[in-house]
């Protein structure tokens, strides 16, 4: 596998962190989620990256994938637990990370905790030939020791230049088919806690999007959309991804609605646990080396 620029990875990384670093501070009760969302997105633009995906922040239930809209007035309340995920990348090369926020746990949150210790641990046995069932396992019984569940159907992921997810898949729990690590992948290991069953389903309006491949002339879609989809660099998109070429709120609809005619649209609806059931999220892009692991979105 040939490695990755890592000038340039480890770029995309500083951005990454320095926008989660100052998202996780906006998220205050009465703070508006857009607002949080596009101001992380301004630094990441800012900083000379581009937005690898849509900043996310999901609220207490919501796992990932909520989104919010051009017009979404949604606030963060007093006890909510919210996931700020995000990520950037610098010509291609991808980052991703995210960050939980419990308002009622506090800074002690044990919610928050085991997400964050599972990571660690899982960390701490990467490396070159490092079997993912046993990253799996660490994380699993990292969060069962705190008395938690993890997630069993999301996962952490490879990243790859232009692409958030590919192979190879980094499981919550210890999946004895999955493969080892390998020198010079990028991979994004996000440990997923909650306090109820572990399992999560596509529930909600999507607001996140992506193309199953590229624009053709035979799709005869207008001008300004074609530009506006190339502004996207093939990665995941969001409505106020296109706003930002479209300008208008009409001729984003109209975009979306050409997309899905064509049919080259692929959407993301938010991904719940129960209603009621507490979720946290944390996560980092690891560079595997010939001889180990570096935290790329390390601050």
């Amino acid at each position: 596998m040939k490695a990755p620029d890592l000038d340039k990875l480890r770029q995309s990384g500083k951005i990454s962190a320095t926008a989660r670093e100052h998202g996780k501070t906006l998220i205050k009760p009465g703070a508006k989620l857009r607002e949080i969302a596009e101001e992380v997105e301004t630094i990441i633009y800012d900083m000379g990256g581009k937005p690898a995906f849509p900043a996310q922040l999901s609220r207490n239930h919501i796992a990932a994938h909520y989104c919010s809209s051009p017009t979404d007035e949604t606030v963060v309340e007093p006890n909510d637990i919210i996931k700020l995920d995000l990520g950037t990348h610098v010509d291609g090369y991808v980052t991703d990370n995210a960050v939980t926020v419990d308002l009622q746990g506090g800074p002690n949150s044990a919610l928050v905790a085991a997400s964050q210790m599972a990571l660690q641990n899982a960390i701490g046995v990467m490396g070159p030939g490092a079997k993912i069932t046993e990253i799996g396992r660490q994380i699993e019984s990292t969060i069962k020791a705190f008395g938690f569940t993890p997630v069993y159907n999301l996962t952490g992921h490879g990243v790859a230049r232009y692409v958030v997810h590919c192979s190879p898949s980094i499981p919550n729990y210890p999946d004895p088919k999955a493969s080892r690590l390998r020198p010079n992948q990028t991979i994004a290991c996000e440990p997923f806690a909650c306090d109820g069953r572990g399992y999560i389903d596509h529930d909600g309006k999507p607001e996140v999007f992506g193309f199953k491949r590229k624009i053709k002339p035979k799709d005869k879609l207008k001008p300004e959309f074609v530009e506006a989809a190339a502004s996207t660099d093939g990665l995941p998109f969001a409505r106020r991804t296109l706003l930002r070429v479209l300008e208008t709120d009409k001729a984003v609809e109209e975009a979306l609605a050409a997309f899905k005619k064509a049919k080259i649209l692929i959407d993301y609806p938010p991904l719940v646990e129960k209603r009621g059931v507490r979720v946290s999220q944390t996560e980092h892009t690891i560079f595997i080396s010939e001889d180990g692991a570096e935290i790329i979105t390390q601050v």
